[in-house]
């Protein structure tokens, strides 16, 4: 009996790829594991009218982990209007099947530390290494959306919010409506994570990321939180910044921090920001952090052009692997891969076409596996 069960989530496009690549490299570290496939993504959409059936869902109660690819993801409208000659979907609204699963699971840590590896040709500065903390459930993520506007609503804020009111004549369909909501358990948890992360890790500085000075309620309540929290770790430095601001001080001197904690819109940006700061998307790895289930991936998206040709980087998808092992408490075989990675990465005879070379995927998979 495998000492682990693992849900192994090709999703769309280059997912199947890249998780080829990643068996490569895990099969030859000797994890004790069973993979077991579990069916996520557009083709289901299509198929089933549900991108996470319900019996992924089920898998994943059963599993220590999971390894996700990509997903191919695409406005709802535009989804419909695309499958209504097929109407296989009956109608459903389509939501990205990753968000779905983040918040079914409860996956409030969404972990992406941004580490530049020596040789590395697409670094933006050797020796960054930054890690954000992006709360995963809630703000413009939590699905709460209309469009067209219902009435009711429309005529509600035009009373409680008086800067609405001339919304309140305008035709339903001729504007949208995204709620931010942050609550004070949410943006706790996730703040507190990357105290916890910073203390464990022996690392400086935290940096709260927001837009309070204008989104005062919602960012406002979770700067609070923060300040709170930071009050509890005194041994280690508590700093703020809006989100603006940020993206331009991390590019001037990304030396400058350690630690980033952000809502989870403005932790999507500063995560793709810095992990292009460090080679790309093709290095950005991802661990999305419950209580009870860890689901990893790499950042960048299905890449549906490039499916199938074993072209792309497959670094972020074992980056995000090696991440898994952490997970499970599988220490010592993720320092080994991660230094197998960096060997490979500072030698650079292999490199995949976005790092100017011209190895495919499971030639940088192989090349990895041949230094553990």
């Amino acid at each position: 009996m495998p000492k682990y069960k693992i849900a192994w989530l090709h999703g769309d496009g280059i997912g199947v790829d890249v998780l080829e690549a990643a068996k490569i490299v895990l099969d030859k570290i000797a994890l004790d594991a069973e993979y077991i496939p579990g069916d996520i993504g557009w083709e289901f959409w299509c198929s089933e009218g549900d991108a996470l059936p319900l019996r992924t869902i089920e898998l994943l109660k059963k599993v220590d982990a999971a390894l996700f690819g990509a997903i191919t993801s695409k406005p709802a409208k535009a989804a419909q209007a695309e499958l209504a000659p097929k109407l296989q979907n009956n109608g459903h609204v389509y939501r990205s099947p990753i968000v779905r699963l983040r918040q079914e699971f409860d996956l409030y840590t969404c972990l992406r530390p941004c580490k530049a590896y020596p040789g590395n040709p697409l670094n933006f500065k050797e020796e960054i290494d930054l890690v954000v903390f992006r709360e995963n459930t809630e703000d413009l993520y939590a699905g709460v959306e209309f469009s067209p506007v219902p009435g009711e609503l429309a005529q509600l804020l035009s009373k409680l919010a008086r800067p609405f009111a001339p919304f309140s004549q305008v035709p339903p369909d001729r504007y949208a409506i995204s709620c931010k909501i942050n609550s004070w358990t949410g943006s706790e948890r996730i703040i507190r994570a990357a105290f916890e992360f910073a203390r464990k890790q022996k690392r400086r500085k935290v940096t709260i990321v927001h837009k309070a000075n204008v989104v005062r309620a919602t960012d406002g309540l979770f700067l609070e939180a923060g300040k709170k929290v930071a009050a509890q770790f005194p041994e280690i430095q508590m700093d703020e910044a809006n989100i603006d601001a940020m993206t331009m001080w991390l590019l001037k001197n990304p030396f400058n921090y350690d630690v980033l904690v952000a809502p989870n819109l403005y932790g999507d940006i500063i995560s793709d920001l810095c992990a292009q700061m460090v080679g790309g998307l093709g290095f950005g790895c991802s661990a999305n952090i419950g209580d009870k289930l860890g689901v990893f991936e790499p950042t960048h998206g299905s890449a549906p052009k490039y499916a199938g040709q074993y072209k792309v980087n497959p670094i972020a998808t074992i980056l995000a692997a090696k991440m898994m092992l952490e997970w499970l408490g599988e220490t010592k075989k993720a320092s080994v891969l991660e230094s197998a990675v960096a060997k490979v990465i500072q030698e650079g005879r292999v490199r995949t076409y976005d790092m100017g070379g011209t190895n495919s995927t499971l030639e940088m998979a192989q090349a990895i596996a041949g230094k553990l």
